[in-house]
C-alpha cells in the first residue's frame, strides 16, 4: 500500500546537522518521513556541496537543488546591495530568495503526474512564504514553519546596532518584514513558531493565521564524556548577524575581565563563517576559532560554561539546547534565554550587563557544585520537552 506524499521547501540542507537552522528543518523532514514519502525542494549556495551526498539514505524520496546566484562577500558589495534592497523596501533573505517561482513550480508539477497532490506541503521560513502559491496549488494542507519572527528580530538588532546608517537599515527591514507577515501567515493553513512568546506576536501581527508552537529541539543522544578544558565556548553561525553582535559585545565588554582575573582561561568560537568575527578576534592568543565542526554538542562539552551573551534575536537559541545536551551550564542574557522555560539559578544563569555576566561566569568557574546542578537540570528539561520526539507530540499534522 502506497504512503501519503508530503513535500518540504527548504532554504538551506538540512544536513549536516550544523546551526539552528539546519536542526528544526531536519526535525520536520524526519517527522514527516515516519509516514510519508518526501520530495524535497533545497537552495544551495555557490560553491555549496551537493545537498544529496549529505542526506541519510532513504529519508527523501526525491530532491530539487536550486542554485542561488553568486553574491559579492565584499563589504563595498554588501553596502551597495543592502542599500538597493533599503530603496526598494525588501528584507535582505526575501530579496536573496527571490525569483524562484517558475522553478519551483517545474519541480512540484513534474512530480504531481496524474492529477496527483501532496497530503501535506512544508515552507521553511518566512523569507520563501511567497512560493506559496506554488507550494499550496498541488497540496491538500500548507503549513508555514517560522525559525523567527523577522519583524522582531530586525527591530531587536537595530536597537542593538550601534552603527546609525545599519541601525536604519534594521528598521526599514522590520517595517518590511511586518508587511509581509501580514500578508502571507493568514494564507497557510498552519503557522509555526518556536515558542509560545512568538506565537502570540504572529497572532497580533496576523490575527486570522491558524499559529501552533512546534518548539526548537535536538535529537536524543547520551551525554558526551569529553574531558573539560579550563575554557568557555559559544556556538553558532558567526556571520548571523545577532551571533556577530554578541561576539563584539562579549570580546568588548565581557572578555577583559574574564581574561584578567583567569590566566589560564580560554574562549573558543565554534561554528561556521569564522571570517564575520575575525576583526573581533585577532590578535589574542586565548581567543580560539575553531570554525564548522562535524559535531557541536562534543564541541560544547569540551567547556566548563557555554556563553550566550546575544543581544538580539527571536525564536529560541538550539545552542542553549545543545549545550544542555552537552552537559554544559550556560550563562546567557534574557534575550538569549528567551522562550525556554527556564528559571534563573535553576536551568542557566541569567546576566544583562558585562559586570553581570562577567560574574556569573565567575561564579561557575569557581563552583563545580553549581556547574554540575545546572548541568543535570538543563539536561533534564532537555530531555522532557526539547527531543525531536518530544517536539513532535506539538504537530497537529
Amino acid at each position: 500500500m502506497s504512503r501519503p506524499s508530503a513535500l518540504l521547501l527548504a532554504s538551506e540542507t538540512p544536513y549536516p546537522l550544523a546551526g539552528g537552522g539546519a536542526l528544526r528543518t531536519a526535525s520536520l523532514l524526519h517527522y514527516l518521513a515516519q509516514a510519508h514519502d518526501v520530495d524535497l525542494i533545497v537552495f544551495r549556495q555557490p560553491d555549496g556541496a551537493d545537498p544529496a551526498q549529505r542526506m541519510p539514505a532513504g529519508l527523501v524520496r526525491r530532491m530539487t537543488v536550486i542554485d542561488l546566484p553568486a553574491n559579492g562577500r565584499s563589504m563595498t558589495a554588501r553596502v551597495l546591495r543592502n542599500s538597493g534592497r533599503m530603496a526598494r523596501r525588501v528584507p535582505p533573505l526575501v530579496d536573496r530568495f527571490s525569483g524562484f517561482a517558475a522553478q519551483i513550480a517545474q519541480a512540484v508539477e513534474g512530480w504531481c503526474q496524474s492529477g496527483r497532490r501532496y497530503e501535506i506541503g512544508v515552507i521553511e521560513h518566512s523569507w520563501c512564504a511567497a512560493y506559496y502559491d506554488q507550494i499550496a496549488a498541488s497540496c491538500a494542507y500548507a503549513v508555514l514553519d517560522l525559525h523567527n519572527i523577522e519583524s522582531v528580530l530586525h527591530a531587536r538588532c537595530a536597537a542593538a546596532e550601534g552603527n546609525p546608517a545599519q541601525a536604519l537599515a534594521h528598521y526599514v527591514f522590520e517595517r518590511a518584514s511586518r508587511q509581509l507577515e501580514r500578508r502571507w501567515l493568514p494564507c497557510f493553513s498552519q503557522v509555526l513558531t518556536a515558542s509560545e512568546s512568538d506565537a502570540a506576536i504572529a497572532r497580533a501581527i496576523a490575527p486570522t493565521a491558524h499559529v501552533c508552537v512546534y518548539p526548537n529541539s535536538v535529537p536524543s543522544r547520551p551525554l558526551p564524556t569529553e574531558t573539560k578544558r579550563e575554557a568557555i565556548v559559544f556556538s553558532g553561525n558567526m556571520e548571523y548577524h545577532p551571533n556577530r553582535s554578541a561576539v563584539r559585545f562579549f570580546r568588548r565588554e565581557v572578555w577583559p575581565l574574564l581574561r584578567e582575573r583567569h590566566p589560564e582561561l580560554v574562549w573558543r568560537l565554534v561554528g561556521k563563517n569564522p571570517e564575520a568575527i575575525r576583526s573581533f578576534t585577532a590578535g589574542d592568543s586565548r581567543i580560539e576559532v575553531t570554525g564548522e565542526v562535524e559535531d557541536a554538542v562534543r564541541e560544547l562539552a569540551k567547556a566548563r560554561v557555554a556563553v550566550v551573551p546575544l543581544l538580539a534575536g527571536s525564536g529560541t537559541r538550539l545552542k542553549i539546547l545543545e549545550a544542555w545536551a552537552a552537559g554544559t551550564p550556560v550563562v546567557s542574557t534574557t534575550i538569549g534565554a528567551e522562550g525556554l522555560p527556564v528559571g534563573d539559578g535553576q536551568h542557566l544563569l541569567l546576566a544583562d550587563t558585562p559586570s553581570q555576566f562577567a560574574g556569573a561566569v565567575d561564579r561557575l568557574l569557581a563552583c563545580s557544585d553549581l556547574r554540575e546542578s545546572l548541568a543535570v537540570a538543563g539536561r533534564l528539561l532537555l530531555e522532557e520537552e526539547f527531543t525531536w520526539e518530544k517536539a513532535w507530540r506539538q504537530l497537529e499534522f
